[in-house]
């Protein structure tokens, strides 16, 4: 492994930003190998070296993976200037490990919501050629009933003149309000409420219930967060894109 700085293992390690970090190493709390640094710029190699802060070993993570439930009212992004943003839903110890939510999710929606610092495998997620399955469980004004499942399944077009990829209906309740869970392959601005608009429904409920492999825990309460386990990081690293259509 190629040696990094110490405050930057800090930093990864959740132990605030750079300055905080420098401020440690000149107070003398920190110590690399059992001797005292206070050169933050000093390189160490996580591989083969031992760096304490107050006696306490310091573990080098650097890639993080959180399944977030995001509740409505926030926006998926790391800044706003208007409105909270997801990352303020993060432990102060996460937030400093520069992670970011993995696509997006409308203000008024909720559900599952990845967060990362690992950019190679959003962009994997991302990619528009890999077409990655996402599940919604909706609700909307009207009856929906086999025309509107076979319209989404041929591709409805939105309000743009777009034609959106064939999605995957399975209608839960029909009714003056309906019930339904939708699977779409593609990430387009507000795409599951425009396509919905597109057969004359309104959607009054929008949750995102699962992305390629990953599936929202139900233990899982809005605005609650947890690591990925071994497992669901594997998934996600492995996954092809059997999405794809």
């Amino acid at each position: 492994m190629a040696t990094i700085r110490v405050d930057k293992w800090l930093t990864t390690a959740g132990y605030g930003t750079r300055s905080e970090a420098k401020k440690l190493c000149r107070a003398g709390r920190v110590r690399l190998n059992g001797q005292t640094v206070k050169d933050a710029a000093k390189h160490a190699d996580p591989a083969v070296d031992v760096l304490e802060v107050d006696g306490d070993t310091v573990p080098y993570e650097p890639l993080v993976y959180f399944m977030m439930y995001k509740p409505p009212g926030y926006v998926s992004s790391t800044d706003d200037p208007r409105d909270p943003v997801v990352i303020e839903l993060l432990d102060e110890e996460d937030i400093w490990r520069d992670v970011f939510p993995v696509g997006r999710l409308d203000k008024d929606a909720e559900g599952l919501l990845l967060l990362t610092n690992d950019g190679a495998l959003a962009h994997r997620l991302l990619s528009p050629k890999r077409h990655v399955p996402k599940r919604y469980f909706v609700r909307v004004r009207g009856a929906l009933g086999e025309d509107d499942a076979r319209a989404l399944a041929e591709g409805v077009v939105l309000d743009d003149g777009y034609r959106a990829m064939p999605a995957e209906l399975e209608i839960v309740r029909s009714g003056a309000e309906s019930e339904a869970v939708i699977q779409v392959y593609e990430g387009k601005y507000h795409q599951v409420k425009r396509m919905f608009a597109s057969l004359g429904k309104r959607v009054t409920f929008l949750k995102r219930i699962s992305m390629g492999p990953l599936s929202l825990d139900p233990s899982l309460e809005p605005g609650e967060y947890r690591r990925l386990t071994e497992d669901e990081i594997e998934a996600l690293r492995a996954y092809d894109g059997r999405g794809e259509r």
